[in-house]
């Protein structure tokens, strides 16, 4: 992609500014990528009468808004914020778009030409997905320390008001659903997948549509007792789930380093994640 771009933005121009802007707007479609963060390149592709931007302009979206170079401005841009916003909360939506508009009739403003863009979607993977189910206090935890490091973080839930109270980061997906398993449809394969629900009741639905499902997971943890532990595994057995998967199932998730308080779990969990993915023991 870096190539298509340099041809694209350097050589061939992005709109207003010189050859400086269009390697400040490169660099930052490069940082975006090496940060495994998702994006929305908006590009004028024509234009009729009086628009506010040259064809041929560009400006580089991610769900917190504009990050580089402009397509107009003002109304014009605030539409292409919010268009990117929608097509970059859909995990599985298209990855392009165009959107003609009369700028008087469609975005009220005082000229009346008429603009075309096009909208690209941009989702470069990093390495690593945690995939958290569940985003009480410890999950509320666990996405800011996650955030911190290389990572891509789904967080899954069915409560608005606990989706609501996610911070806003790049690197944090919130995925509000009406049921826990319509979020495995977003797991990418090899993630690290944490379920911390409501309760086993909530958890053990998932675990039984992950077993049929069988994507390639690099980590399975539930948090619990060792006490929930028993009763879930009885429970899924009981259902006729495998013992070969029970075995992958790691539960009480998380090194045991401090007190049993949201934010010392989630420094454990964090800590049997990195090692696990250092080629290490599930359990430290």
């Amino acid at each position: 992609m870096t190539d298509w771009f340099y041809e694209q933005t350097v050589m061939g121009g992005a709109g207003e500014g010189s050859g400086v802007y269009s390697k400040v707007f490169l660099s930052e479609i490069e940082r975006l990528q090496e940060g495994g963060t998702p994006f929305c390149v908006a590009t004028v592709v024509d234009g009729k009468g009086s628009i506010p931007q040259i064809v041929g302009a560009r400006a580089v979206f991610t769900r917190e808004g504009l990050a580089q170079g402009t397509v107009g401005g003002g109304r014009v841009e605030t539409k292409c914020r919010d268009i990117a916003k929608e097509l970059l909360e859909r995990p599985k939506g298209p990855a392009t778009a165009f959107f003609r508009w009369n700028l008087a009739r469609d975005v009220g403003m005082t000229c009346s030409g008429d603009m075309t863009l096009f909208f690209e979607i941009w989702r470069p993977e990093l390495a690593w997905t945690v995939a958290i189910f569940g985003a009480g206090h410890v999950a509320q935890k666990l996405v800011r320390v996650l955030a911190e490091l290389e990572c891509r973080v789904l967080c899954i839930d069915t409560r608005p008001e606990w989706i609501a109270r996610l911070p806003k980061s790049d690197k944090i997906v919130p995925l509000l659903v009406k049921d826990y398993v319509e979020g495995l449809a977003s797991l990418p394969p090899g993630a690290a997948v944490l379920l911390m629900t409501m309760g086993h009741h909530s958890d053990r639905p998932v675990l039984e549509a992950l077993e049929k499902a069988d994507p390639p997971l690099a980590f399975l943890g539930v948090i619990g007792s060792d006490a929930k532990a028993k009763i879930l595994k009885k429970e899924l057995r009981e259902r006729g789930v495998g013992q070969a998967f029970l075995k992958r199932i790691v539960c009480p998730v998380g090194d045991k380093l401090g007190n049993n308080t949201p934010g010392e779990i989630a420094i454990g969990i964090v800590a049997q994640l990195l090692r696990v993915r250092a080629g290490g023991p599930k359990n430290g």
